[in-house]
């Protein structure tokens, strides 16, 4: 008798410290993605030790807050909030999706829309009313999950990015929350 194929479990939330393996694991798929090219920021995995520092790090920044997407119960990707700091009072109301990815082995379970998605709804809960986030055109597919859940291209820089000594260009996209017209 042959045995039914398990359906993966997934899920998406709010992450404020680190339990058992989730620093590792988060680490492995941040190694995972940098090298398929999704890195936010790296172009080659850093050492471990920087990429441990660099995700406690995180945790200790007040205005960020780090979202992980689990593939059964395993870390494979993030997304992080980064709200605007106290001083910034004109920009109060907007705030910043960054280091979004997602490993490759875990694409293709609807995590990537899911983490956008909760990032937007803690926005909306803390008062943002835009969201906004760049990213290079090398990022096909995260281009598509941000233009499928609405967010509007607003800007084009044409050297965002040196990669392998080519300048790359980068994408600015923003996102209504309120439903509100501007002005």
């Amino acid at each position: 008798m042959q045995q039914a194929a398990h359906a993966p479990t997934t899920a998406v939330e709010p992450l404020a410290h680190f339990a058992g393996p989730d620093l590792h694991d988060l680490s492995d798929a941040a190694d995972a993605a940098i090298q398929d090219g999704g890195g936010f920021g790296w172009l080659t995995s850093p050492p471990r030790d920087a990429m441990v520092g660099y995700w406690k790090g995180v945790l200790l920044v007040p205005e960020r807050e780090l979202f992980v997407a689990r593939l059964d119960g395993t870390i494979c990707g993030s997304a992080q909030l980064l709200r605007p700091s106290r001083s910034n009072e004109a920009g109060a109301a907007v705030g910043t999706l960054t280091t979004f990815f997602l490993a490759p082995w875990a694409r293709g379970h609807g995590l990537a829309a899911k983490l956008v998605l909760a990032v937007e709804a803690r926005a909306r809960a803390v008062g943002l009313g835009v969201m906004q986030l760049d990213v290079r055109e090398t990022q096909k597919r995260a281009i598509e999950v941000y233009e499928q859940l609405g967010y509007r291209r607003w800007g084009t820089n044409p050297r965002y990015a040196l990669v392998e000594g080519r300048w790359l260009v980068g994408h600015y996209y923003c996102k209504d929350l309120t439903g509100l017209e501007p002005g």
